[in-house]
């Protein structure tokens, strides 16, 4: 056994240091310096198979690499799929992320019960009969589905070695140890050690680690930054806990985009895929009221129907209130100082709350439009006709800008049943032969005078 080694980390950034003071550099926190316990012995814990000849490996011209499209693993789960980039990479690193209680185990044990591929789940933070109960409640299903309940990392790996499983996933990585590394659970050299471990495993074997890492208060992934940097892929489970829908975000992607997102309902028995989000997005009410407009945004390459509602009175206090909700509140004032310079409408004086429905935050500028319209409906206490929509970003001279993709948007509004849609005069549109109404204006006088007269 080699000399026991120990050095000094923040507990909060992960820097190191060669001894003890009381404020670290890289975070500037103070009193998160810590010694840990870095080596205890001269050990690995995955060992790949001897080979005949143990050759290096040899640099290779970048024309001579095969390119042949790696097959993805179909994990049944459209949502996921998407937010991956079309299933799981054999022999990838992925690590999900998210609130205490948001539905992380919940979403990796549902999938895991329905993959065709021979799975092990390894759990540090429930017993087996907890696991069972909680799958009962979702699917009665699950004979390709292994529960192991073990945090060191040495019995995890003797388990896969008598299994073989084709997916593995760890439950979470914060509850990990290893021998060769003399810290608890969940510091940052265990964190560290045990990610290394899993990535040579999966790198060597060509089998997917899926981990789950808690969070801390501030909505970052617990444990040294250099975690999310090991990993191929990165995924954020956010939710308002008061609210049924979920929305599963990519924050980092080796092998696909990071603007896809995924969106779950929460139910009694697990979580359902959202196909069509417009439905969650978009309130269904008998009577119109002001102050509510239809948007079309995109999420990545997905377009969505989203409701922007605006509430206008007069100011009590002296100070004229500003809120938003899902909608960046900068944003809103730079709309209102367009709308009180260029058109001429009195808002200085009157309060302004603007809500974008179903939970969620859009920074697309597409949906300016919808905004002005909202804020102008509420103003003059006039609706706005139900089946319109709108698609337009606003500019500080009062014009409406063109959007990206404006055709995308034109045929989702057209597919859920609006009759008109407000564009830039500016875009180009290839769509020819519409169901829809294409109403094109100029400047925010023109939707003005198109709905309010």
């Amino acid at each position: 056994m080699s000399k026991v080694k120990t050095t000094f980390f923040c507990q909060n950034c992960g820097a190191q240091y060669a001894k003890w003071q009381g404020q670290c550099n890289s975070c500037k926190e103070w009193n998160t310096i810590a010694e840990e316990i870095i080596q205890k012995q001269e050990k690995v814990a995955w060992k790949s198979e001897p080979t005949s000849t143990n050759k290096a490996p040899k640099p290779l011209r970048i024309n001579e690499i095969d390119s042949t499209q790696e097959i993805r693993m179909d994990t049944t789960d459209g949502e996921l799929n998407r937010v991956l980039g079309g299933g799981i990479v054999p022999g990838s690193l992925i690590l999900l992320g998210g609130e205490p209680g948001i539905g992380k185990s919940t979403l990796l044990l549902q999938i895991s019960l329905k993959l065709p591929y021979k799975t092990l789940y390894v759990s540090g933070e429930e017993s087996q009969k907890q696991i069972k109960m909680r799958a009962e409640r979702i699917t009665p299903s699950g004979d390709n589905c292994y529960i192991l309940t073990e945090t060191k990392t040495q019995n995890i790996f003797k388990q896969i070695e008598a299994i073989q499983p084709e997916i593995v996933i760890i439950d979470s990585i914060q509850t990990l140890h290893t021998d060769y590394i003399e810290s608890t659970p969940g510091s940052i050299s265990q964190i560290r050690e045990t990610t290394a471990e899993l990535i040579k495993f999966a790198k060597e074997t060509n089998i997917p680690v899926i981990l789950i890492g808690h969070i801390t208060k501030d909505g970052n992934i617990a444990g040294p930054k250099i975690l999310e940097h090991m990993v191929d892929t990165v995924l954020q489970f956010e939710g308002d806990r008061n609210h049924v829908y979920r929305i599963l975000r990519s924050l980092k992607n080796r092998f696909g985009s990071t603007a896809e997102i995924g969106i779950y309902e929460m139910l009694g028995n697990g979580l359902r895929e959202v196909s069509n989000p417009s439905e969650i997005l978009i309130s269904h009410k008998d009577e119109e009221l002001s102050g509510t407009a239809i948007a079309s945004t995109l999420e990545g390459m997905r377009p969505l129907m989203i409701e922007i509602q605006s509430l206008v009175s007069t100011a009590v206090y002296g100070t004229p209130q500003r809120s938003t909700t899902g909608y960046n509140a900068k944003r809103l004032n730079m709309i209102l100082a367009v709308l009180e310079k260029r058109a001429g409408f009195r808002l200085g004086a009157k309060d302004v709350f603007l809500n974008v429905t179903g939970g969620i935050s859009v920074d697309d500028p597409a949906i300016d439009l919808a905004v002005v319209a909202a804020i102008l409906s509420s103003n003059e206490d006039i609706p706005v006709n139900k089946d319109f929509c709108f698609a337009g970003e606003v500019g500080l001279s009062g014009e409406i800008r063109p959007v990206n993709r404006v055709d995308q948007r034109i045929q989702e509004a057209e597919k859920l049943g609006f009759s008109t849609i407000f564009v830039s005069k500016y875009n180009k549109i290839a769509l020819k032969n519409t169901g829809i109404k294409i109403r094109l204006v100029a400047k925010i006088e023109d939707i003005a005078s198109e709905l309010f007269g």
